[in-house]
């Protein structure tokens, strides 16, 4: 029997409601509130798409936190779908979402550090600790890398960094409100010209030096890219020259590889010898705009581009450019040159596939140079010194210079000028002071959390790009962290899998679900030796990006090298 619907709105329609009119669009309403505190905080200019994430950063240093009400008026204002406000939001680690029905966040965030070198100085206990000493008064939160190693163990009070923590130091910058960024002594503008800079940049202007004599220095120099690819810098500027404008410049300031710290010793220091070096950089490749994106962690590197780059613009040194100063959120994966492009962009920092390669379509499907803030420090120096001045340097058959971040367990950690290709025993016996006191020497990483971990036995094969590949390890960006005989080998390539498993951006199967397996895998007693090995082939050949691919190195090397730690 079939049975009618009786009621006024299925008159004409048996067994069919009629459909309602909707009064208001789908989706979270936007508050005129909102509307009017965000019209605040942005101003009147017309709203990019690319600037989302600027926009983010602004909502979150004045509140704190993102609620749903401004995100929804972020959307309106920017003419977007709700959602995709949303999935960009979510998709940076420092951005905290807070919805309706939850309650803002303390206004006083600690965050832990527990990177490799943090945790072999002890960040988990004093994580703990804080935990209990300061219970509802802050937030506190375990934390990737914040690029302090050389002074672990390293805790945020919101942008404040405490080097060498302890509970008690971190108590007192709460109770002092000490939550801003301490700006360090560094080479100013007018200094820096005192000093001959920007005298380069002036001839290239002038045209009294030609594009192709610097491609012909850094060639003849043999620089390579420092950020961890070693791609010849010369011939990168020669090949996005040759590609038809609008060009760009982007400057990856994103180091966050576990153990590297080399880009905020120099940024700290001396910004204008890089900067320099992305202008001339600029003018080689006769881009229209020059984006410099730092990682979040970099507060005050951050004053002090914003400070300088304002002096550089008003002194009349970028007439050739735009320089915008982009800021990261929190996410390692933008260290890769397309994942961070789709960040500058205002998008999740989701890698593309390639081809095609970033030097033809890059930044807006345009030809984009990306350097990393060391090549780009040395190009003043090599061009004005000369190319042999900076190849003469070298050890093992290597040529130049390199800064190597040195940490863990060695008397004077830091950033250590040396010759490309030395050893990591020269450069603990040399350059470190030896091993700390009661410490043996038994493993080192060669190159952060994905260059793999050898044993000490092989700390005379040379750090520099290609040199371990027969070890199946790399130098990467030269982060070099020294592990004793009192440290925990299993523990250490467990942390390592856990940050590759947190920072994997999601997109590919292999990686996302890979290192999540791969993290279980590690936490039993005894290792299933065959089955990480077959997950970790699957995630080297399979993964989109480097992130997975290099994952299971740590893990790897650790079967290989160090059998003990899982035959016991």
């Amino acid at each position: 029997m079939t049975v009618q619907s009786t009621s006024s709105a299925g008159r004409g329609h048996p067994g069919k409601s009629k459909k309602k009119t909707r009064v208001a669009p789908r989706g979270r309403h936007v508050l005129a509130g909102s509307r009017e505190e965000l019209d605040e905080l942005l101003g009147s200019e017309p709203p990019r798409r690319d600037m989302l994430i600027e926009y983010l950063h602004v909502i979150h240093d004045s509140y704190g936190y993102l609620s749903a009400a401004h995100l929804a008026a972020l959307a309106e204002r920017m003419n977007l779908a709700q959602a995709e406000v949303y999935e960009v939001a979510t998709f940076y680690a420092h951005f905290t979402i807070v919805k309706e029905d939850q309650s803002p966040p303390p206004a006083i965030t600690l965050r832990v550090c527990d990177s490799p070198g943090c945790e072999m100085a002890g960040a988990t206990s004093l994580a703990s600790q804080l935990e209990t000493r300061l219970a509802g008064q802050v937030r506190v939160v375990r934390a990737p890398c914040m690029g302090r190693c050389d002074t672990a163990p390293v805790v945020a009070v919101n942008q404040r960094h405490i080097d060498h923590a302890s509970v008690q130091l971190v108590t007192d910058a709460v109770e002092r409100g000490q939550l801003a960024p301490q700006i360090p002594s560094y080479i100013g503008l007018d200094s820096y010209r005192e000093q001959g800079g920007y005298q380069l940049l002036g001839q290239c202007l002038a045209e009294t030096r030609s594009p192709e004599e610097i491609i012909q220095s850094l060639k003849h120099a043999s620089l390579r890219g420092l950020g961890g690819a070693g791609f010849p810098t010369g011939t990168k500027w020669e090949v996005v020259r040759s590609y038809p404008g609008p060009r760009y410049v982007a400057v990856n300031a994103d180091e966050g590889e576990p153990g590297t710290f080399k880009d905020r010793y120099h940024l700290e220091r001396d910004p204008h010898r890089m900067l320099e070096g992305a202008l001339i950089a600029a003018w080689v490749v006769q881009a229209d705009t020059l984006f410099i994106y730092l990682r979040d962690e970099y507060p005050a590197i951050r004053k002090i581009l914003k400070t300088e780059i304002a002096a550089l613009q008003e002194a009349g040194l970028s007439p050739h450019v735009k320089v915008q100063l982009r800021r990261g959120a929190g996410a390692y994966i933008c260290g890769e040159e397309s994942a961070m492009l789709e960040s500058i962009e205002g998008k999740r920092a989701l890698p593309r596939h390639r081809p095609p390669y970033v030097a033809e379509r890059g930044l807006f499907g345009c030809p984009t140079l990306v350097n990393n803030v060391e090549t780009l420090h040395w190009v003043r120096d090599i061009v004005e010194r000369g190319s042999e001045w900076f190849a003469g340097h070298g050890r093992n058959g290597a040529k130049g210079l390199r800064s190597y971040s040195v940490s863990g367990r060695v008397k004077t950690p830091g950033v250590k000028l040396a010759p490309a290709g030395i050893t990591a025993r020269q450069l603990i016996n040399e350059y470190c002071d030896g091993m700390l006191p009661g410490h043996e020497f038994r493993a080192y990483l060669p190159g952060g959390a994905s260059g793999g971990i050898l044993p000490a036995s092989k700390a005379d094969l040379p750090l520099d790009f290609g040199s371990l590949a027969a070890e199946d390890c790399f130098v990467g960006s030269h982060a070099v962290v020294i592990v004793s005989d009192q440290d925990d080998l299993r523990g250490l390539a467990l942390n390592l899998m856990r940050f590759f498993e947190d920072e994997s951006c999601g997109q590919c199967t292999p990686c996302r679900v890979g290192t999540e397996k791969a993290v279980a895998l590690m936490q039993e007693k005894q290792w299933d030796r065959q089955l990480l090995e077959e997950l970790a082939t699957v995630m080297a050949d399979a993964s989109i990006c480097g992130l997975g691919q290099a994952a299971p190195n740590p893990l790897l090397c650790t079967l290989r090298y160090f059998p003990e730690e899982f035959e016991s």
